[in-house]
């Protein structure tokens, strides 16, 4: 049961048989804790599915910093070094100023509402997803990700108004 629960949540047998191995630690170390309200099981459940999204968490951060900065366009310094013979060097600057803007603008908005945006707008997860990641509901998301949007709306338009 504890094997199959972490599988459906990571998709990758040997993740979930360490995150699984995780599980029996973590209710082992807690067995005291128990306060048998609901079925052991039930319990023993509950912490296979925190531990999975816990391990989900840690991987869309990894992967979410990955496509940020494929986004906002730091990627390998080999390739920052090669300039299209289109480009001038006025555009390449301009570009990488406005990569800056974007990049601070993201990193002064509150937490939540980063993660949900860029979970949102960079790695294409449904608010149902994203409401699982984070321990909410579908609507404090879609709330997060709307208050994000106008929060970088302001930032940006001071910075880009003429």
């Amino acid at each position: 049961m504890v094997l199959n629960t972490c599988y459906r949540f990571v998709l990758n047998r040997e993740d979930a048989e360490d995150i699984a191995q995780e599980v029996f630690l973590e209710a082992y170390r807690s067995l005291g804790s128990f306060r048998q309200e609901s079925k052991l099981s039930t319990w023993i459940y509950r912490i296979a599915v925190t531990k999975s999204l816990d391990h989900l968490r840690k991987k869309k951060r990894k992967k979410r910093f990955s496509s940020l900065k494929r986004v906002i366009g730091v990627n390998d310094p080999v390739e920052e070094l090669s300039i299209s013979s289109q480009e001038s060097p006025a555009e390449v600057l301009t570009e990488s100023e406005r990569t800056q803007v974007l990049q601070h603008a993201l990193d002064t908005l509150p937490e939540n509402q980063k993660t949900a945006f860029l979970l949102s707008k960079y790695d294409g997860y449904s608010n149902q997803e994203i409401a699982e990641v984070l321990h909410t509901t579908v609507s404090a998301v879609e709330s997060l990700v709307h208050r994000a949007k106008k929060n970088l709306q302001k930032k940006l338009q001071k910075h880009y108004k003429k």
